[in-house]
């Protein structure tokens, strides 16, 4: 009775598995349905006690009482603003430096010219 190997389906070790997937199952419907017969019904859980109007309006008070937390946002104080020192704020929060007025920069411009036309002439540039 030595049975040598095969490339074709094993028949009989497909139905050993098929009848013990079939006992499982039957099993656990005994199991299910003795479980339904014999369930205790659990007490639910109370229902939540109803909160007065009266307490809610005390606490409604009692908030209203308490000091809000401070936020840190720097305000510009009213003598900058009128002075016209207003730094810029960058999208990222950080203070751009202070531009220089426009004749300032006007005669940077004039200089920086005359300095380049002083290098044209002589031929530098």
């Amino acid at each position: 009775d030595m049975k040598l190997g095969g490339l074709g389906p094993d028949y009989e070790a497909i139905k050993e598995k098929k009848q013990k997937l079939k006992l499982q199952k039957e099993y656990s419907k005994q199991i299910n349905d003795y479980n339904m017969k014999n369930i205790i019904v659990v007490q639910r859980l109370p229902a939540k006690p109803q909160v007065s109007s009266e307490s809610r309006q005390k606490a409604l008070e009692y908030a209203k009482k308490i000091p809000r937390p401070k936020t840190f946002t720097t305000r510009q104080s009213e003598q900058e603003v009128k002075q016209g020192k207003v730094l810029p704020q960058a999208p990222n929060g950080t203070s751009l430096p202070q531009i220089p007025s426009l004749e300032s920069l006007w005669s940077r411009h004039k200089k920086e010219k005359e300095v380049v036309a002083a290098f044209k002439a002589l031929h530098i540039l």
